[in-house]
């Protein structure tokens, strides 16, 4: 009877771990592997190729090539076709190698005599490890049999890779997971800070990739896959699956793919073959990565990262693992994902020193959150989580946008020097923290903070913050997956002007849209979403919502004074029917007999060079106006900020920004229209230094920033910076960084 495709691969299978049992150094182990693959798959040849570094891959060991040739050999990704198959991630199957254009001759491997070529990449967890090649000198394409099984022991080869089993005396392979890496990022929140690697997802290393005992493995897969499904039907049948059509849809695909035959029958033919159910479906998991590469259209790619999700779901079913929240969570740890959402991101509370993430957005919820938490956070750190194991140390540099993972002893001393010159300066800080920000010339500027939690208002006190100039109200509904109540939301409000002991706090109506996408919205693609369909515009649409969020607010307010601020107002018109729409509220609720605000202050906040250049009405009827200089900024200088090839192109003290700066401060000044600057750049030093001596007298920041600026502020003469700032300008200079830093540095 002949062999069927799952017992051929349980054979080469269990004939690779009994030769890599035997003790041996990582190059010898290596040899053995080609020489067992070539014996199996009856090929004269069989290589495998390993990763040097990003670009580049070398011949790591050889059955049938020239011996010689090993570590000498080297492609770059893309070149010939091993590094095709790195780059494509597909495997290659062809009768004739030497005929096709993109095959390389390498002299030195002496390769030529070779027709018959397969390969497959070395994949684990969706990243390309290396190339695994057998070839023979007929003219022949290898059968599904052989392909499937050289796919079968390219995982394991990654999986002892990880393990770090081909490490020794002449492999020339490093150990993983045991040298400094530094990872060049964005920053997407400031700050530094050093502990320790909290994994979001953790990584699953299995020690024994092959089993011995399928019949048990298959249990163990399907159990875990019934229990998943059991799980997703009870989200679908509790509040989750309640809130919206669109959560229910979304979970539904949960369940279609969970219930899917073909998912479950590829792990299920993988665990046949002779691999652990772990391996299984990371085997699938990585698969299914390689096709979110290739697939351009965006509403696949969500059904293939939902997809993967459901993998580390079951990966997490098959090894017991749990997520630490809350109290479980290390004293000094730094969080390492992919991504992460703003929920997941406070279920492990405040106690997170960092966060490193491969993905992310300066915008997105989760740097929303950090930034709200005042956590450092770096972005756009490739394949951190690749590299990081739970319990490595970590320096986070927020200010830089740089990790460094298990740093060298130099780098950690000189980065333990620089927290400490931090926790010195905060020292002297909280010596000024109850003093007015007075500069030397006598001019108040009044320093508010930036919040979005209940858990920020104790910085009010211990930061010397004269009130909260921007309450992002956003967030209580970006957390959550099903629509906040109004009675909810009234006591969460009334607790938070509890907290603030009679200080002013400005609520900033609800302010989504763009890049912040409720979890129970239906998401509108959009050309250009943050020109787009958002804020204001989404509010006064979708009636319903504001009319809510206004009634809670005024019910919270209890009689006491209340502030409120329309976001991304671009004309005067906006402005006004969203006002009028507050007083219909107010009329309302004095008629239900409900005690209205003593005082209501109604503000806008500027964020669109438009408003700028709004009819005077507009600065006479607001009672306020807040500049939001992150967004007016992109607008200004038609940069967008998600966009990292062109959003540190542009200077905040570029002249023609701040000269439009002065322009609306002597114009909010002329019409008697209160004006401040909220955005991350109020919390740079110099930067509102700048905004200061242009007029500005209110600025709204993280609160952790409000040291720095009021120290620095103290100490200066603003005449004497405003005619720094104007030689600079009529200099010519493009900018009056240098100018104002070189001034600084004389004070």
């Amino acid at each position: 009877m002949a062999e069927t495709k799952g017992q051929k691969s349980r054979k080469l299978l269990k004939r690779l771990r009994d030769a890599l049992a035997i003790e041996a150094e990582g190059q010898e182990r290596l040899d053995r592997i080609t020489s067992l693959i070539a014996d199996a798959m009856s090929a004269e040849v069989c290589s495998i190729y390993l990763f040097r570094d990003a670009r580049t891959l070398e011949l790591c060991a050889t059955e049938g090539l020239n011996p010689d040739a090993v570590h000498r050999t080297r492609l770059r990704i893309g070149q010939g076709l091993v590094g095709k198959i790195a780059a494509d991630a597909r495997p290659m199957n062809v009768a004739n190698a030497p005929d096709l254009p993109a095959f390389r001759y390498m002299p030195e491997t002496g390769e030529e005599v070779y027709s018959s070529f397969l390969g497959v990449p070395i994949q684990r967890l969706g990243e390309t490890r290396g190339v695994l090649v057998v070839q023979s000198r007929d003219a022949r394409i290898f059968s599904e049999d052989e392909l499937y099984g050289l796919e079968v022991v390219a995982m394991v080869i990654a999986e002892m890779a990880e393990l770090g089993v081909f490490v020794g005396e002449g492999a020339a392979l490093s150990a993983p997971h045991t040298h400094p890496v530094v990872f060049r990022g964005t920053s997407a929140q400031e700050g530094s800070a050093a502990g320790h690697v909290l994994l979001h997802e953790a990584q699953i290393v299995v020690p024994d990739p092959v089993t011995d005992d399928v019949d048990r493995e298959q249990q163990r897969l399907r159990n875990a896959i019934e229990t998943l499904k059991g799980d997703i039907d009870d989200l679908l049948k509790g509040d989750i699956g309640a809130a919206t059509e669109e959560s229910r849809q979304v979970l539904e695909a949960y369940r279609m793919f969970a219930n899917s035959q073909g998912w479950a029958s590829r792990m299920e033919a993988d665990v046949r073959s002779g691999l652990a159910a772990e391996v299984a479906v990371e085997k699938e998991q990585s698969a299914n990565r390689a096709r979110m590469a290739r697939v351009p259209d965006p509403y696949l790619r969500e059904r293939l990262h939902d997809l993967d999700d459901l993998s580390n779901r079951l990966l997490r079913l098959l090894t017991g693992q749990t997520v630490p929240t809350g109290d479980e969570v290390p004293d000094d740890a730094i969080l390492v994902a992919r991504n992460i959402g703003p929920a997941e991101l406070l279920d492990y509370g405040r106690k997170l020193k960092g966060i490193v993430l491969e993905e992310g957005s300066v915008g997105s919820h989760a740097a929303i959150v950090a930034r709200a938490m005042a956590i450092p956070l770096v972005i756009h750190a490739e394949k951190v989580t690749r590299e990081a194991q739970n319990g490595d140390p970590i320096l986070v540099d927020g200010d830089q946008g740089i990790a460094h993972l298990r740093p060298e002893e130099s780098v950690a001393s000189a980065f333990r020097d620089k927290i400490a010159m931090q926790q010195e300066a905060q020292q002297k800080y909280r010596s000024i923290r109850d003093k007015p920000t007075i500069t030397r010339d006598g001019q108040r500027i009044r320093l508010y903070m930036n919040a979005g939690l209940m858990a920020d208002l104790p910085s009010l006190e211990s930061s010397g913050a004269e009130g909260v100039g921007l309450f992002r109200t956003e967030l209580q509904f970006l957390i959550r997956s099903t629509v906040p109540r109004r009675g909810e939301l009234a006591r969460l409000y009334a607790r938070i002007m509890d907290s603030a002991k009679g200080k002013r706090i400005v609520f900033r109506t609800l302010d989504i849209g763009s890049d912040k996408v409720l979890p129970y919205m239906k998401r509108e693609e959009e050309p250009n979403p943050a020109m787009g369909w958002r804020a204001i515009r989404l509010a006064m649409e979708k009636g319903g919502v504001m009319r809510m969020q206004v009634q809670a607010l005024l019910r919270a307010a209890n009689g006491r004074p209340l502030a409120i601020m329309f976001p991304f107002v671009a004309q005067f018109e906006e402005f006004t029917e969203a006002r009028d729409a507050v007083l219909r509220e107010v009329e309302r609720e004095a008629a239900l007999g409900h005690e209205v605000p003593e005082s209501l202050e109604i503000g806008a906040m500027l964020e669109t060079p438009s408003l700028a250049f709004a009819p005077d009405q507009f600065f006479e009827l607001a009672d306020f106006i807040s500049i939001g200089g992150n967004d007016l900024k992109q607008f200004f200088f038609a940069a967008d900020r998600e966009n990292e090839r062109v959003r540190r192109r542009y200077d905040t003290l570029n002249v023609s920004f701040l000269t439009f700066i002065e322009q609306i401060a002597r114009r909010c000044t002329d019409l008697g229209t209160p004006v401040s600057f909220c955005g991350e750049d109020a919390g740079r030093p110099t930067e509102a230094l700048c905004f200061a001596a242009m007029g500005l007298r209110a600025l709204s920041l993280r609160p952790a920033s409000i040291g720095p600026v009021k120290d620095l502020l103290r100490r200066v003469d603003l005449s004497e910076a405003r005619a720094v700032i104007d030689m600079a300008r009529a200099s010519g200079a493009q900018s009056v960084r240098d100018a104002v830093n070189t001034w600084l540095a004389t004070i």
